[in-house]
């Protein structure tokens, strides 16, 4: 059985909340949260980078020199790859460089990293948020009841909304996600987690158990 500490609104400890066995109960799999991890960060990249080949360089028209008779090597451009300023034999080009993965490989990755944070006692349930005036203030205020302040904090809620991510925004480590949008990057550069007790549901529902076609 796994259990997380539970905080109300005002930052008192409530005692403690247990944890879904079929996403906190698991034992991670570091694989694959590598392979995750891997493959979300490939995702990323853009993939702009592009090399001129000899096709694409300027200038070249003309044969440096005759064919023979001069006691040099024979070239017909200067556009060779050979020659400084020359094309760029099988330099990058502009591609993709995403590729399918499983869904259900990355349900594993994120249910691993949550259930290694409950482990590590790095996760906390919070029952309600104070931004009553939707300041940073009051989110650091909180944060810091809870022994959170300075640390990089993944803040976890049931669905999207603006009066907390505008609180967090100018937090420096914090970083606001529903529970539909965890991801294992920000799950592993973030190594306290919060989250309301809806959120918790919320991850139950969306991440414990078989894939649901999202």
């Amino acid at each position: 059985m796994v259990r997380a500490a539970l905080y109300d609104a005002t930052g008192t400890r409530q005692g403690e909340v247990e944890l879904p066995e079929a996403v906190f109960g698991i034992t991670p799999n570091v694989p694959v949260v590598h392979e995750v991890l891997t493959w979300q960060l490939a995702r990323r990249r853009l993939g702009t980078h592009s090399t001129r080949t000899r096709g694409e360089v300027r200038g070249g028209g003309r044969k440096p020199w005759r064919q023979k008779g001069t006691g040099r090597a024979r070239h017909g451009s200067r556009r060779s790859p050979l020659w400084v300023g020359g094309g760029i034999t099988f330099g990058p080009k502009p591609r993709d460089y995403a590729y399918p993965l499983p869904r259900r490989v990355r349900r594993l990755a994120v249910r691993s990293v949550l259930a290694d944070r409950a482990r590590e006692g790095r996760l906390t349930v919070v029952d309600g948020l104070p931004l009553a005036g939707g300041r940073t203030r009051e989110l650091a205020g909180f944060l810091e009841r809870l022994g959170l302040a300075g640390r990089k904090v993944l803040l976890v809620t049931e669905r999207h909304d603006p009066i907390v991510v505008r609180a967090a925004a100018n937090l420096p480590g914090v970083t606001v996600l529903t529970a539909r949008t965890l991801n294992v990057h920000d799950l592993v550069t973030h190594p306290d987690v919060l989250l309301t007790r809806e959120a918790l549901g919320a991850v139950a529902a969306l991440w414990g158990g078989e894939p649901d076609g999202r």
